[in-house]
């Protein structure tokens, strides 16, 4: 899905602000309950892909001796791998066809739960949904770079991977997120 674990509270908040701001949705249990849910669907859908990723590593390390002696790229391996595995985990790897199955079971599950209340197409409070993911998506390397650059001009060096690295990048990362209206 091209998220890390710690990004699903920001796309989900994404599609909160950006649901409470439509003029045609109403939240009647508040909008935190909305992020909670889609959250919820985010992360399970997110599992879905470890779960895939772990099975494809269990494949390439039981036939590592056979990669090495054919001299197969294992990132390309990998990506085959996955790919023909997909289906079985439910897992869909085009991610606009990705982003719109999970925008549908969002929307579906928060109707569900009386979380969320309209008086226009489905498609149009799922196309609200399925943008949230494509801007989030779109703006997640423009952000990264942004904050790797910042910290990078930082005065102070900080070593990649470190403790105190991965606190300054979260803390950039979220600011960056509020400056574009999506936290």
């Amino acid at each position: 899905m091209r998220l890390k674990s710690k990004q699903t509270g920001y796309v989900a908040n994404k599609i909160g602000i950006d649901l409470a701001n439509a003029p045609f949705v109403t939240m009647p249990k508040g909008k935190e309950a909305v992020v909670a849910v889609c959250k919820e669907i985010i992360d399970e859908n997110l599992e879905k892909e470890k779960r895939l990723d772990a099975k494809v590593n269990e494949i390439i390390e039981e036939n590592y001796d056979e990669i090495e002696i054919q001299q197969v790229k294992e990132r390309e391996l990998f990506f085959m791998i996955k790919k023909r595995l997909a289906p079985e985990y439910g897992v869909i790897m085009n991610y606009d066809d990705r982003y719109n199955e999970v925008s549908h079971q969002i929307l579906d599950e928060l109707y569900d739960r009386y979380l969320l209340e309209y008086d226009v197409n489905d498609n149009q409070v799922r196309n609200i949904i399925f943008k949230s993911f494509k801007s989030f998506a779109d703006a997640y390397d423009k952000i990264d770079d942004i904050v790797y650059d910042k910290i990078k001009k930082m005065k102070k060096e900080y070593i990649l991977g470190s403790l105190e690295y991965e606190l300054l990048y979260d803390r950039l990362y979220e600011e960056e997120l509020k400056k574009r209206g999506m936290l």
